[in-house]
């Protein structure tokens, strides 16, 4: 690498590092009480549990910020280790069916054992993570040609519809369409300090670990045959990215909800600006999903406030159209 473009890659590391830190403040400053930036600081800084704004700081909308911006990064670091593992353009823990089957069990969850300790429902929902992805690679693979980028996504999708309507099935059953109605389309409004102290290590432990794979997933991107000739062992490489995919995508999913095209658009993103090297790309990719979670979140509270927009449907208008123009792009080449 050059040294003009590691400047250039120096500058945009800067440029999303500053944009994400200003739109965490201003979403912690802006809402139905709106607060200065100063008010802000304090809070954070020099808590005060006697003040009112302080609490709506550090109780409300702090690890409703921190909440987005760990999955956030999660859902997008995700995106990019399928992508680049599968060799699939297309590829995304929602569109895919991994944050569906994380859904379905954590829907159980709800329905079955009511009152679950949150640690719990994480290691449920990476257990459903992890089925649905077992389900929808054999699926792949069982046909003849084997596992193709194609196939995988047309898996994803039909193992995601039969799930979707499964956990639809429970949720009437058992009388919990309203308790699961905004947290499956998604949403950081319910995060506390509870479910940060869980999910921050395991997301930010399992970037670093991706991070760590980069260089022989950049290797991957070259053809399987030229990442084995360099020494990459490309099954076992396989293995790791899709399970770390699976632990952010349950992790993420445990907390948010199902929140799909994070890992479709920024990981796209993350390539056009920094190049295909996955020791740059997953970090930047991290920081870019972080801010587009980050305003997905402060958006769905301003459209309508006091009334809120599911996040999930915020972040849709970005990536269904750009899913379909993947889609299309991918049928050209065909």
């Amino acid at each position: 690498m050059n040294g003009n473009k590691k400047w250039q890659i120096s500058l945009w590391f800067t440029a999303v590092i500053v944009a994400l830190l200003l739109s965490m403040f201003l979403a912690i400053s802006y809402g139905a009480k709106e607060l200065t930036l100063r008010t802000v600081w304090t809070a954070i800084f020099h808590y005060n549990k006697e003040d009112t704004a302080h609490q709506i700081v550090h109780v409300l909308r702090l690890p409703r910020v921190l909440g987005a911006v760990l999955t956030g990064m999660a859902f997008a670091v995700a995106g990019s280790l399928m992508q680049g593992v599968t060799r699939n353009p297309m590829a995304d823990t929602g569109i895919l069916g991994v944050n569906a089957g994380a859904a379905f069990v954590v829907a159980l969850s709800f329905a079955l054992l009511p009152g679950l300790a949150y640690g719990k429902l994480m290691i449920l929902s990476f257990i459903g993570a992890a089925l649905s992805t077992l389900i929808i690679v054999a699926l792949s693979s069982a046909t003849r040609g084997g596992l193709t980028s194609l196939k995988l996504t047309i898996a994803g999708a039909v193992v995601a519809a039969i799930l979707h309507s499964l956990s639809s099935g429970v949720a009437i059953y058992y009388d919990l369409s309203q308790d699961l109605a905004f947290w499956y389309a998604g949403g950081v409004a319910g995060v506390r300090w509870e479910h940060l102290k869980w999910l921050a290590p395991v997301v930010l432990l399992t970037i670093g670990g991706s991070m760590a794979m980069g260089r022989s997933i950049t290797s991957m991107a070259f053809g399987e045959e030229t990442a084995a000739g360099l020494g990459v062992r490309v099954g076992r490489i396989r293995f790791f990215g899709m399970a770390a995919a699976v632990v952010l995508a349950g992790s993420s999913v445990s907390v948010a909800g199902s929140i799909s095209f994070v890992g479709l658009v920024i990981p796209h993103m993350a390539r056009r600006l920094v190049g295909v090297d996955y020791r740059i790309t997953i970090p930047f990719a991290a920081l870019l999903g972080a801010i587009l979670l980050v305003w997905a979140d402060f958006a769905s509270r301003m459209v309508h406030p006091p009334r809120e927009f599911a996040i999930g449907g915020m972040v849709a208008m970005v990536g269904v159209p750009f899913f379909l123009y993947l889609a299309r792009k991918e049928r050209r080449e065909l």
